[in-house]
């Protein structure tokens, strides 16, 4: 190409792929100016623009924000500085591809929910996304309480795995729905309860029941668990459940 080239800002933009909009949009913050036809004020671009458009679209594949390309943009050569700035970019980058990633793994999780129910109440089916957008702070309470291991055996559960499990969770509040207020002993009511609480020890495995069982975790700390995952019952039917569970766990011990 010619560096003594002159173009318009119509043939700028067809030449580098950018839209007139963004071009118009640089030149407004000051990221790419080019000159200006003293009689027309049109804009007019030159080989140089093509040179600082390639480094503006560079830093922007590195990921760094317009504000931070303007500064980048006026350092005639780099230092290991520049390797600072890139590796804490890399931290950030790699913790958005993480959170990219749970976000991914949530939404197919959900579609195949609501597919496979036809209908999820909306409160139950945010509070299992909640869960879902919270599960890597849960791992890091269980790090903090030397659960690694347990961290680490429902690293390896399936999606297939979760699915079945949030379905257990959808039929256990579907039948709370129906049955509350009935007494906790009831045979339909305790049912229920065997349902849920085989279904959840078949999807943690005897093994990490064994360690969650023998890990002496203080009740103030398990609240704390808890309160991660807000419940999706109301006050008084978690209190219900809550009781209906305390009797099963008690009928269990005494057979």
């Amino acid at each position: 190409m010619n560096k003594n080239n002159k173009f318009s800002i119509g043939e700028f933009s067809e030449k580098t792929g950018i839209p007139i909009p963004t071009l118009h949009y640089y030149d407004e913050i000051g990221l790419l100016q080019p000159e200006k036809n003293p009689s027309s004020g049109h804009r007019i671009y030159s080989y140089q623009d093509i040179i600082v458009l390639q480094k503006i679209l560079s830093l922007k594949f590195l990921g760094y924000s317009l504000d931070r390309i303007t500064n980048l943009l006026n350092e005639s050569s780099f230092s290991v500085d520049l390797n600072k700035s890139l590796s804490l970019h890399l931290q950030a980058l790699e913790k958005e591809e993480k959170q990219i990633e749970q976000s991914i793994k949530a939404i197919k999780r959900v579609i195949r929910l609501v597919e496979e129910e036809g209908e999820v109440d909306s409160t139950l089916l945010f509070s299992l996304i909640h869960g879902m957008r919270t599960e890597h702070i849960q791992e890091e309470w269980m790090n903090r309480h030397m659960l690694t291991d347990v961290v680490e055996e429902l690293s390896k559960k399936s999606e297939e795995d979760k699915i079945s499990l949030d379905k257990t969770f959808i039929q256990l509040s579907k039948e709370v729905e129906q049955l509350y207020g009935k007494p906790v002993e009831d045979p339909k009511v305790q049912e229920m309860i065997k349902n849920y609480v085989e279904a959840s020890f078949s999807f943690l495995g005897e093994n990490l029941m064994k360690k969650l069982a023998d890990t002496n975790i203080e009740e103030l700390d398990i609240q704390k668990l808890e309160n991660m995952i807000p419940s999706s019952f109301a006050e008084n039917e978690q209190k219900w459940l809550n009781d209906a569970m305390e009797y099963y766990m008690k009928q269990e011990e005494m057979e």
